[in-house]
């Protein structure tokens, strides 16, 4: 048995996976808030990619907190992990080089649309700045356009959008806790 989480509630759904073929695309009703919404069966290499990145961490590496992605209506809830430095953030296409890619049908996100940079204040505490990319529809900033130039410093619950979907930043200290 395999378990799909609704993208709207996060109420689980329970189904028998050995009836489908792999690469089937199946559609769901929640019973909870009655959203439909779709999968396909198999194992994505973006989500392998996510989680090795999360055993990486695990394994020594420092704790940087995370975004949640959440799409309005073209796939479901991802929470990717952040690393020091650049965080270059996209939508994922094979072979391109960006750091941090969203899975997503979202053609409004770019391959690569904006810069989440994470680094030491001079006392120590961790700290997010937003930049765009620079992407062709934007990145806002609670509903503000971000323009080239500008840097945004983002804290606890900050909420970026990029194209129809929604990053929410969870800080470090936060993250350990979600």
């Amino acid at each position: 048995m395999k378990r799909v989480r609704c993208p709207k509630c996060d109420n689980y759904i329970t189904f028998d996976e050995t009836q489908y073929a792999q690469g089937q695309q199946l559609v769901f009703q929640c019973p909870q808030c009655q959203k439909q919404f779709g999968i396909r069966i198999g194992v994505s290499r973006l989500r392998d990619r996510h989680e090795e990145r999360h055993l990486d961490e695990r394994e020594g590496h420092e704790e940087c907190g995370s975004i949640v992605v959440v799409e309005n209506v073209f796939h479901y809830k991802q929470v990717i992990p952040l690393k020091m430095g650049d965080n270059v953030i996209g939508r994922y296409v094979r072979g391109t080089d960006i750091n941090t890619p969203i899975e997503t049908r979202d053609p409004s996100v770019d391959t690569k649309h904006c810069i989440i940079r994470v680094q030491r204040d001079k006392r120590g505490k961790l700290q997010y700045i937003l930049r765009d990319a620079p992407s062709g529809t934007g990145t806002f900033y609670m509903n503000d356009i971000l323009r080239d130039q500008d840097r945004v410093r983002l804290s606890e619950g900050s909420i970026v959008t990029i194209g129809a979907t929604t990053l929410i930043l969870r800080t470090a200290s936060d993250s350990l806790t979600h």
